[in-house]
């Protein structure tokens, strides 16, 4: 094992260092052409040796022959395609233009431009003010209230597909939850408490799952070693509730008085009471899952921040529930409250649900919509706004895959994990995905300007797609919003490509005649030059 991680290791660096390498050849390459131009101009000062290198370079077009040419021409062509195509890969995986970038970077701050850092947070509004944009550090990230377990099933998608779900970054903020949650800074730590310690912060499963039985060797009734079997090594539901019970058993009987190891042990049971009503829920014992998280959500009322309530939420829908849902939504969709696409969306359905089974486009662009689809159409344009990425997911637009361990609100990863429980729930609803269709697209019209001003939300944040890249898997195509527009590079290489592909095809066809054009324009080159010179 330690073998395969430093060969990924060394890959990953070798990787690293061909794609600084590149960089650097591609920031300096027109500084070394622009000098390369300077020497010849400075050998070449002399207006006799000017003179004689123009004659000479007459003399040297007039022994081309045709198939010199085309060659040239073609070989033109080829290289500006595959430019263009680079390009293209780059602005697809990065969101940006590789030379634009590169010049931005590098290049700006060796002509005495302003570093990229210092400008990066700034935009201007269509107003013509420059305003402050979000930074990705100020983009949260959050944990995932419905996060799968890795063992039971990302494992199984990794075993069926060869694919990795999860990104390291994620698991890396796992990792660091898990710290947070189920560690304490006291000098009082047991030894199976130290050997857990290490183990949440190792990178690889196996090391981790070596680490818990180490911790059970310690202490047979060590809560925190069967958390992280149930989550790592269980490759079923059904076994992961088994470890969770016995996690619970140990759990209640050694809570201590301590009050950083009280908040610890409080931390660490409520996280396995929520496990197993997630257990149940997938185990189809609902109503036994709807209990248990509200039975949770009485006994920690100030740990909202879990957002408990979305778990509720989903299992409640999935009873078709909808009185105790409005309830609930009652409760947490406030004002004063974050939202989250699960708040907007569910009442969206809520509100669609009553008018969608009898609404119709034509009858409704006769006759008008009624106030109960006011409601519903207004209700879907506050969930588009909150997060435009959902409704192609919903609509089945896009591909689904599974949603990561945590989500950046208003960002593509949370419209993944949304979806991903909920499609079913609006599929159920009968013509809802009907009215979303309809009506969702209308929400850009109020805001034709996301990144500067919302209409009932703050503006759109324009780092979610880099924070998204880092969460979600590289096989997943990354939606962005508002659509970016083709960067000049990439239009100009587009350009490029094409002039000199119509070169190669009118020198391949008729190459006695673009020959004599050629010579045509570089001698009358050569006589512009001549005559500036004698004069």
């Amino acid at each position: 094992m330690a073998d395969d991680n430093s060969s990924n290791s060394q890959s990953h660096g070798f990787a690293e260092r061909l794609k600084s390498w590149l960089s650097w050849s591609w920031t300096y390459v027109c500084a070394v052409w622009f000098a390369m131009v300077l020497t010849m101009i400075y050998v070449l000062r002399s207006p006799l040796k000017l003179q004689e290198s123009v004659t000479a370079a007459s003399v040297f077009l007039n022994t081309l022959t045709p198939k010199f040419y085309v060659a040239l021409t073609g070989t033109s062509s080829l290289i500006s395609g595959l430019i263009l195509i680079f390009e293209w890969w780059y602005f697809r995986k990065y969101g940006t233009s590789f030379i634009e970038q590169v010049s931005v970077s590098h290049l700006r701050p060796l002509l005495g431009g302003v570093e990229n850092s210092s400008s990066a947070g700034l935009f201007t509004s269509a107003s013509g003010e420059v305003e402050q944009r979000p930074s990705v550090s100020e983009c949260k990230v959050w944990r995932n209230p419905l996060n799968l377990f890795r063992g039971a099933e990302y494992s199984r998608y990794t075993w069926v597909t060869g694919r990795e779900p999860l990104t390291y970054y994620d698991m890396n903020l796992s990792a660091q939850d898990h710290q947070t949650f189920f560690t304490c800074d006291t000098q009082q730590l047991k030894p199976e408490d130290t050997v857990m310690q290490k183990a949440w912060r190792e990178r690889n499963p196996q090391a981790r799952i070596r680490a818990a039985y180490q911790a059970l060797e310690l202490n047979h009734e060590c809560a925190a070693a069967y958390v992280l079997l149930a989550e790592e090594e269980a490759t079923t539901i059904v076994e992961a509730e088994r470890l969770f019970k016995q996690a619970l058993k140990f759990g209640m009987h050694h809570i201590r008085p301590h009050p950083q190891s009280d908040m610890r042990d409080t931390n660490l049971l409520v996280y396995i009471k929520r496990r197993l009503a997630m257990c149940a829920r997938k185990l189809g014992r609902i109503k036994e899952a709807v209990k248990m998280m509200r039975d949770l959500m009485k006994e920690f009322p100030l740990l909202g921040m879990l957002n408990i309530h979305e778990n509720l939420l989903e299992a409640l829908l999935e009873l078709q529930a909808y009185a105790d849902v409005q309830a609930v939504l009652a409760k947490y969709d406030d004002i004063s409250l974050p939202k989250s696409a699960t708040i907007c969306y569910t009442s969206a359905l809520l509100k669609a649900r009553a008018v969608s089974d009898k609404f119709s486009p034509e009858a409704a662009s006769r006759r008008g919509l009624s106030t109960a689809e006011m409601n519903a159409v207004e209700a879907i344009h506050r969930a588009v706004e909150f997060n435009p990425h959902v409704p192609k997911y919903l609509l089945e637009m896009k591909s689904l895959i599974l949603p990561p361990e945590h989500i950046l609100k208003r960002g593509d990863s949370e419209a993944v994990a949304y979806a991903f429980f909920h499609l079913q729930h609006w599929k159920r609803a009968e013509g809802a995905l009907n009215l979303l269709h309809c009506t969702w697209e209308g929400t850009f019209r109020i805001i034709p300007y996301p990144l500067e001003k919302g209409h009932l939300f703050y503006p759109y944040p324009g780092c979610t797609e880099t924070a998204d890249r880092e969460l979600l898997p590289s096989f997943h195509e990354v939606s962005v919003y508002p659509k970016k527009e083709l960067p000049f590079f990439i239009l100009f290489t587009a350009g490029l490509c094409s002039f000199t592909a119509m070169l190669a095809m009118l020198t391949h066809q008729f190459p006695d005649l673009m020959g004599i054009f050629v010579k045509a324009v570089s001698h009358g080159c050569c006589s512009d030059i001549l005559a500036v010179q004698i004069q």
